[in-house]
């Protein structure tokens, strides 16, 4: 029993890095080519849209990955209900 609730807590975990980690490249990445690209032509005001276009792809990243998950959750369950029956 204690086993199983240490492997719910470091499943819990890494499903909190991996929402940071899908939050965080995106937005770092537009951030530092919008960065690159205002230097390079003289056009600093690039880097705020592309910090929201990092922003709304980060969130796009942890909405197809919480949909997948609920989707596998709610596959499992449906089938060990019908084994059960």
């Amino acid at each position: 029993m204690k086993q199983n609730n240490n492997r719910q807590v470091w499943d819990s975990l890494i499903l909190v890095f991996q929402f940071g980690i899908n939050m965080i490249v995106p937005i770092v990445m537009c951030t530092l080519i919008g960065v690159w690209i205002g230097d390079k032509f003289d056009i600093s005001w690039i880097v705020i849209p592309l910090f929201f276009m990092g922003a709304l792809a980060g969130g796009q990243n942890i909405y197809r990955m919480t949909k997948k998950m609920y989707q596998t959750h709610n596959g499992k369950g449906k089938k060990n209900a019908e084994k059960n029956e």
